[in-house]
């Protein structure tokens, strides 16, 4: 899909009108809805992956949560698909907070998967500390893979409750990779990372129904989540259209979608979504 500084990379599964728009986080590409297609065929996504990332790693221009928003409104211009529901997950979460709130004729519900709202800043960083607090992240971008075997035992460094097993996180990984390189842009990483945690949050503007689901922990077992029940508590009791957070217990920031438990999750607070804005 044609935007500003090259072709956006969009796959599309499912047919009708109806769609979802389905919105990664920072380090992902659109292989990050392999388990919901898996657990929820019957919804019709619209899948990009967002500039500075996998197919879309060479679009030019600098990388923001309102650019994202922006390139996102071009999709559906393309698609002719004038109002759909939006899932976004991590940072993906953020920019379809963007989209509701700038664009919100085109957006009839949301649901916002660990991110989205404010989420506490680690103590200590700043936007010049946050090169060396993704330095994990990044660090494959520096890096030639042999294979998808060893890029996948790298990832599940940081991503330890993934099954290594799992066919549909291999294709994921397969996803990033291009001669054994990751396209993944560390400028737009950091840019939209900036944004996420030092930016403008618009989410006291949504006024379109919103689901909210949220892992246990951070990464790992028994880690902080991104967000506690106190501030989940202060979330809905500020958003009106704010419907009552769903926990996945025995999840990690990953495992909300990249699980089936929690792909299954996601599915249906997005049907809930759906049927509330028939």
């Amino acid at each position: 899909m044609p935007v500003e500084g090259g072709e956006l990379a969009v796959e599309v599964a499912g047919g009708g009108r109806r769609a979802v728009l389905a919105v990664h986080g920072l380090t992902g590409n659109c292989r990050l809805w392999n388990w919901l297609r898996a657990e929820a065929p019957e919804i019709a996504l619209v899948m990009p992956d967002l500039r500075g990332r996998a197919g879309s790693y060479r679009v030019a221009g600098r990388s923001s949560v309102r650019r994202h928003a922006e390139d996102l409104v071009r999709v559906l211009d393309a698609l002719e698909l004038d109002v759909v529901a939006v899932c976004g997950m991590s940072m993906g979460g953020f920019v379809a907070v963007e989209l509701a709130t700038r664009w919100p004729g085109r957006v009839r519900g949301l649901v916002l998967v660990d991110g989205g709202l404010p989420m506490a800043v680690p103590a200590g960083l700043t936007p010049d500390a946050l090169p060396a607090a993704f330095a994990p992240q990044l660090e494959r971008v520096s890096r030639r893979w042999a294979d998808v075997d060893e890029y996948l035992a790298y990832f599940l460094h940081s991503n330890p409750l993934l099954d290594p097993r799992d066919p549909l996180l291999r294709d994921c990984l397969e996803h990033d990779l291009d001669d054994g390189r990751v396209l993944l842009g560390r400028e737009a990483v950091l840019a939209d990372a900036t944004d996420v945690f030092f930016g403008e949050h618009r989410w006291r503007a949504l006024a379109t129904p919103t689901e909210l689901v949220c892992a246990e922990w951070s990464a790992g077992a028994d880690t902080p989540p991104a967000y506690s029940a106190e501030a989940l508590a202060e979330f809905r009791e500020a958003l009106p259209v704010l419907g009552r957070p769903r926990r996945i217990a025995g999840t990690d920031h990953a495992g909300t979608v990249m699980t089936r438990a929690g792909a299954a999750v996601v599915g249906a607070a997005l049907h809930d979504v759906l049927l509330r804005v028939r």
